[in-house]
């Protein structure tokens, strides 16, 4: 098995072939990763949930990382890295033609709702989901492979 850094637009290309990956935020001194459902426009990963705990940590600490990845077998394997900083996309006033896009491009995606749009108890009173983006600010990538490929 051979492993190799990826470029930048190697990074790029698979995040945007991908549309479920682990999303790490901090608060307090502690780190919680959760699965998201995602779409990448730009250099801006979207995505949405019900308000609870990563939200709610996302907003006192915007840096975020987003890790995303493809396993075809143990020697066959890319994962990507992707630092940024958290921003809602809130339907409101000076922001719905934001918030508008942020839905259109999650539409796209079958079941784009699943793993945000459930939750094991309410947390927010008007049961909305919140809309974000990941600004990426930063990508790094490892990929293998058996050697000559």
């Amino acid at each position: 098995m051979f492993v190799q850094e990826m470029t930048p637009d190697q990074c790029f290309a698979l995040l945007a072939q991908e549309h479920v990956a682990r999303l790490a935020c901090t608060h307090a001194g502690k780190a919680y990763v959760v699965p998201i459902q995602y779409v990448l426009a730009g250099h801006r990963i979207y995505s949405f949930s019900m308000l609870g705990q990563k939200i709610l940590w996302m907003r006192q600490n915007p840096e975020v990382c987003v890790q995303a990845d493809r396993v075809e077998d143990a020697h066959h394997w890319k994962s990507v890295v992707a630092n940024g900083h958290y921003h809602e996309v809130p339907d409101i006033k000076g922001h719905h033609d934001g918030h508008m896009r942020a839905w259109s491009l999650l539409q796209s995606r079958t079941n784009w709702w699943e793993p945000g749009g459930y939750q094991p108890r309410p947390h927010a009173a008007d049961g909305k989901p919140v809309f974000f983006f990941i600004e990426v600010h930063e990508v790094t990538g490892r990929m293998a492979a058996e050697s000559g490929e």
